[in-house]
């Protein structure tokens, strides 16, 4: 599964990693030991080039191919070697990056504990495909700079390359896998994912930075969407089924929003049948986890286990500044590519009468109806106006005659960008991946991710 414009999955070809002026760039020997790690930084404007020279390494479960160089930007991330390698590191003609080695034993990594939870995943996926059951369903939880999205990734990585399909689940919207940001998504990996695209960006999550906790009648609403959509699929396919789900969250708020979180766990823990909780990175939220599902069962009697992991020391920090960079370089790619695969959008006006623009309702509305029942509306129409300019929409599987209720429900089938509002004309100028008539579908606008700066720049 792929967006175009976000090629997650791994390219049928070999990386582009460098250009021309690159090829001239200093060029270093980095020799590492079993179970050591290569840890970097590459800012924004920066690529860093690593090649696998000799001897074995991964990236978040997946191998590098040997002599392939991979090209790294905007990224904080590490590689890490079982049984010993020898990397050679490009850097950047311009800019700047921050890199080092790690040097810890068998005993100190925690990718031992996590290789082992692995293994017990897949004798319980074996179990589960000997009788026709569903695969464990995995939810990995903790506080921010924790490595869960690394973590999820990983355990994605090695079913895959166990041969196995499992279906993976991103609940946390300030971050998209195989889509924008904003969103949530559920997609099968079947094969190996791309070394240097992280659906998470980095080897950490960060406190959640979207109104999710303003709003939390939509977002359990949408999780429970989300999640009768991951289990069709997992009773419509036999292989999804037995390899079951790996499912990602944002961090463990602190303060006042901690219940808030705990209530999304437990709505998650529900809707998706999860039958293993794995906390990392903390002893405190693994000791909540224990409180709150201690005996629980799932909907088809399995008890709820919880697993606590060390977190990695190599999960470094972002910054908002370094996020909305992440954000704004997602959506710029999904419109105009990347430097593997240039995209031309499509750009065309379209009179305000000819489109249908329903807004999130943030507040979830409080309407005061007739006998003094006050209902909420999470979605209301909106007309367009220079509030939306810079803007990305969501395009709804849905039709425009549809009820407010079936448009939020719907899958989103795409985006397009508002480059321009002329509010005297009435008129929009708006991007789009394809041409095709806007007006047949409904365009769900929300306050979160920000506006951009013009794209058209």
């Amino acid at each position: 599964m792929s967006i175009p414009g976000l090629g997650q999955l791994a390219p049928t070809a070999p990386p582009i990693a460098t250009t021309a002026s690159t090829a001239s760039a200093p060029t270093t020997t980095e020799t590492l030991e079993p179970y050591w790690e290569y840890r970097f930084d590459v800012p924004h404007g920066s690529t860093l080039a690593i090649k696998l020279v000799s001897g074995t390494a991964e990236k978040d479960g997946t191998e590098l191919a040997p002599n392939t160089p991979y090209a790294f930007t905007a990224t904080k991330s590490k590689i890490n070697t079982w049984h010993g390698c020898t990397l050679e590191i490009t850097a950047p003609s311009s800019g700047t990056y921050d890199a080092y080695t790690s040097e810890p034993t068998a005993d100190e990594t925690p990718l031992v504990s996590y290789l082992n939870l692995h293994f017990k995943l897949e004798s319980l996926r074996a179990a589960a495909q000997r009788g026709a059951r569903t695969g464990p369903r995995v939810l990995v939880v903790g506080p921010p700079n924790a490595g869960k999205s690394s973590l999820t990734r990983t355990l994605a990585s090695w079913a895959t390359r166990m041969g196995r399909q499992p279906l993976v689940v991103n609940t946390d919207s300030r971050e998209g896998m195989l889509t924008l940001p904003g969103t949530l998504s559920a997609a099968v990996f079947a094969t190996l994912i791309d070394v240097t695209t992280d659906w998470g960006s980095l080897p950490s999550s960060g406190a959640s930075a979207i109104p999710s906790d303003d709003n939390p009648k939509l977002f359990k609403r949408l999780l429970s969407r989300l999640a009768v959509a991951a289990t069709s699929r997992l009773a419509e396919d036999v292989d999804v089924r037995s390899a079951g789900m790996l499912i990602d969250t944002g961090g463990v708020p602190t303060g006042a929003r901690g219940p808030a979180y705990y209530d999304f766990v437990a709505h998650i823990v529900s809707e998706f049948s999860v039958n293993i909780i794995v906390v990392l990175g903390s002893e405190r939220v693994g000791s909540e986890m224990q409180k709150r599902f201690a005996g629980q069962t799932t909907s088809v009697g399995e008890l709820v286990t919880v697993v606590g992991l060390e977190k990695s020391g190599g999960v470094v920090e972002r910054d908002e500044a370094f996020m909305q960079s992440i954000r704004e370089s997602a959506i710029r790619e999904y419109f105009f590519g990347n430097t593997r695969m240039t995209l031309s959008p499509f750009t065309q006006q379209v009179d305000f009468a000819s489109i249908s623009v329903w807004r999130i309702n943030e507040d979830g509305g409080g309407i005061l109806y007739d006998e003094g029942d006050t209902h909420t509306d999470l979605l209301e129409k909106a007309e367009p106006s220079m509030m939306i300019q810079n803007c990305v929409l969501a395009v709804a599987c849905a039709s425009v005659n549809d009820s407010p209720d079936t448009i939020l429900d719907a899958n989103i089938m795409g985006f397009v960008y508002v480059a321009d509002v002329d509010e005297k004309r009435r008129r929009l100028r708006i991007l789009a991946p394809v041409s095709a008539r806007l007006g047949d579908r409904p365009l769900l606008w929300g306050s979160w991710p920000e506006h951009m700066v013009n794209l058209l720049i």
